[in-house]
């Protein structure tokens, strides 16, 4: 079986060596550069990568991802799509193997994707991508593009038990280019609901709220946008803007609307905690806390939010007992709160708790 490695680079040298390393088992790595000012390609090379360089005016995502997928030779069984902030974890290539010998008509494979990291280095968010592919694939989109049959198959997934992706971003850089080309892929391809899904989160990014809730308003509109946790999130953020905006009302009517439409997942019920904490309505953060807590499964996915599954729940739920004059309950949640990592002022809490826990006794 042979496996080729495709990316694209842009000044992304102290990467190289991390990277390299991490696809060592690959049958050979293929690079396109795309203007890099630094020692990039060379270093690329020293390692063994087969560069070619190529610029792009203006600049796309889907144009340089498919201009280094024809770098490729054409006896490859699979290719595997990468950027060079990420790694393949150690044991990829045999679970791979593994999943090609299980699944032999499958033409694409999803892999485990650790897009995130906590504060204290654990998971942040995680979800199943797939850039694992067989031939007849092309990447479509000006940015966040997507791997699409080209015409002459049809889409086979399956799952790669074991291969791991994982990301360690720079965070230094900028996310300036995302927006207008958001606006550019949004205005070629109206009808997709998960740009527009996409384009609405980066105005609110962006600090552009009245634009944010206009464009995650049309991600709502449009038929194709039937999955209930990326509506849930568009609602999510929409009620997000309306706090933003001082619009408290309204932020609390749709983060309602969003844990009607996903109550499987936590991040709904943290919205609105947060929603009615805003407004200083600490039965509704009570029941939004306690409820959001009660969800205990973690899907997948990257709607996922780490925030969900850390400390603020359990803070903001402390706070909403300490209100009720639930002292002992009060201390148990912000000691649970202060598991997930040291906070002066969840710290502070918890001493102001126990001093009242004291008094009332």
């Amino acid at each position: 079986m042979k496996i080729y490695i495709y990316a694209i680079c842009k000044n992304e040298s102290k990467f190289v060596n991390r990277f390299m390393d991490s696809v060592r088992d690959a049958d050979g790595v293929y690079v396109l550069d795309t203007g890099s000012d630094d020692d990039s390609v060379q270093a690329l090379r020293n390692r063994g990568a087969t560069v070619q360089t190529q610029t792009f005016d203006p600049f796309r995502f889907d144009a340089a991802r498919n201009a280094s997928l024809a770098l490729l030779p054409e006896d490859g069984d699979l290719y595997i799509c990468l950027d060079l902030d990420e790694i393949l974890e150690k044991g990829w290539r045999e679970a791979l193997e593994k999943a090609v010998a299980a699944a032999p008509d499958a033409n694409r494979f999803l892999y485990r994707y650790v897009w995130s990291h906590n504060p204290d280095g654990s998971d942040g968010v995680v979800f199943w991508a797939e850039k694992i592919h067989r031939k007849g694939f092309v990447w479509k989109g000006a940015v966040h593009e997507v791997l699409s049959p080209d015409g002459s198959i049809e889409n086979r997934s399956a799952y790669a038990y074991g291969v791991q992706v994982t990301h360690y971003p720079d965070n230094k850089k900028s996310r300036s280019s995302y927006l207008p080309l958001l606006e550019i892929a949004a205005a070629e391809a109206p009808e997709d609901d998960r740009t527009a899904h996409y384009l609405g989160r980066e105005y609110m990014y962006s600090g552009q709220y009245e634009k944010a809730i206009a464009a995650l308003g049309r991600h709502l509109s449009l038929p194709s946008a039937t999955w209930a946790d990326e509506r849930a999130a568009s609602m999510r953020y929409i009620s997000q803007c309306c706090s933003y905006l001082g619009r408290g009302r309204e932020a609390v009517e749709w983060a309602l609307r969003a844990v009607a439409e996903a109550s499987d997942t936590r991040e709904p019920y943290l919205r609105l905690a947060r929603a009615f904490y805003e407004r200083s309505d600490f039965a509704g953060v009570l029941w939004a806390a306690s409820a959001g807590l009660s969800v205990t499964e973690r899907k997948l996915s990257y709607i996922t939010e780490p925030d969900a599954w850390g400390a603020p729940l359990h803070d903001l739920l402390s706070i909403a007992y300490y209100q009720f004059g639930q002292y002992k309950k009060a201390v148990a949640e912000a000691q649970k709160a202060l598991s997930f990592g040291e906070n002066e002022r969840i710290r502070n809490n918890l001493r102001f708790f126990l001093e009242a826990d004291a008094e009332k006794e």
